[in-house]
């Protein structure tokens, strides 16, 4: 039965309905206290009735994320992620106890003006596109839903991409924060990820590549990396320097190359950033710079294909010149 209360617009009725384990809950606020009563009681029959013309109806988006999260995430690469945000949507403004069936795209898009008060155009354009997942893989294999809301939304606009590369200066304060020597084996966890970062800038790999290689996937003149972000293996040419650098880690560790996990190496790097006094730029900025650097000896198609791009067009993204460097080039 409908719970009545009193509201600063006149009566709130709240309903709440379990069927098969599965809850629904709707309110509406009215200006008499009657009004109220009977839709509550109309509302409630209808629900009733609606659940046993379409049993989808049942499966609410409460139960789409949290099955999505045990099933459908663990397959993923940023698993972790994934879980971290589906729990975290059980507290945004999502309607979450309607039916999937039921949820439409003025629900996300309020969902949407909601997170942009808080959060960057970034992140939301990651949370709808999360969300999207959810509903075209619950519409495909479980076929709780015959729509994707979220696919009839205005998405905010894509952020700029970055644009920061490490200058020398920085990049030599960096080193000496961390104790690097040119030669030798690291003794410490700072002179390893010292190393860990000359890698990265010769060779443009990134954090989760660098930190999850082993010893047999290290060749003569490349590394294999036999999953990638783009789920594409790739083998990543190594130059002169390159070499001596994976040489020197040689005896640090028996199965991988710098025995440290990506979220240890980001906190170490900004450790060191911290200490040199330094701000503006991350580990992933070393893409940046590796991009920039091998530009000047490499084709557009040959950085494509160390980079791992299926798309030219990113390495417009990533090689960031400096006006002064293209004047250089002019003569």
């Amino acid at each position: 039965m409908a719970s009545i209360t009193k509201h600063q617009s006149g009566y709130r009725a709240q309903i709440k309905i379990t069927v098969n384990g599965q809850t629904i809950r709707e309110s509406k606020t009215f200006s008499t206290k009657r009004d109220a009563q009977i839709w509550g009681v109309q509302r409630e029959e209808q629900i009733r009735a609606e659940l046993q013309a379409d049993p989808r109806l049942k499966h609410s988006l409460r139960c789409a994320l949290r099955r999505y999260a045990a099933e459908v995430s663990p397959t993923r690469k940023g698993e972790r992620w994934e879980k971290l945000r589906l729990s975290a949507f059980e507290g945004y403004k999502l309607p979450l106890d309607l039916p999937l069936l039921s949820v439409t795209n003025k629900h996300i898009a309020d969902f949407r003006d909601s997170r942009l008060s808080t959060v960057s155009p970034g992140t939301v354009l990651r949370e709808l596109g999360l969300l999207s997942a959810v509903f075209v893989h619950a519409r495909i294999e479980w076929g709780w839903t015959d729509n994707n809301p979220c696919s009839d939304i205005r998405k905010p606009s894509e952020p700029k991409h970055r644009e920061r590369v490490l200058l020398w200066w920085e990049i030599k304060r960096m080193l000496r924060q961390m104790h690097y020597t040119p030669k030798g084996r690291p003794n410490s966890f700072g002179q390893a990820v010292s190393v860990c970062m000359m890698l990265a800038l010769r060779t443009g790999m990134r954090a989760g590549e660098l930190t999850s290689m082993r010893w047999d996937q290290v060749h003569d003149r490349h590394v294999h990396l036999p999953t990638t972000k783009s789920n594409r293996p790739r083998d990543v040419p190594l130059s002169n320097k390159a070499i001596k650098l994976l040489n020197r880690m040689r005896g640090w560790d028996e199965e991988l190359v710098f025995g440290v996990k990506a979220a240890s190496l980001d906190a170490l790097f900004r450790k060191y950033r911290q200490r040199a006094g330094l701000e503006g730029f991350t580990w992933h900025d070393t893409r940046h710079t590796a991009a920039t650097i091998l530009s000047k000896k490499v084709s557009v198609l040959d950085l494509c294909k160390i980079f791992g791009w299926a798309d030219p067009k990113m390495a417009m993204v990533y090689y960031n010149p400096h006006a002064s460097t293209l004047a250089d080039l002019l003569g």
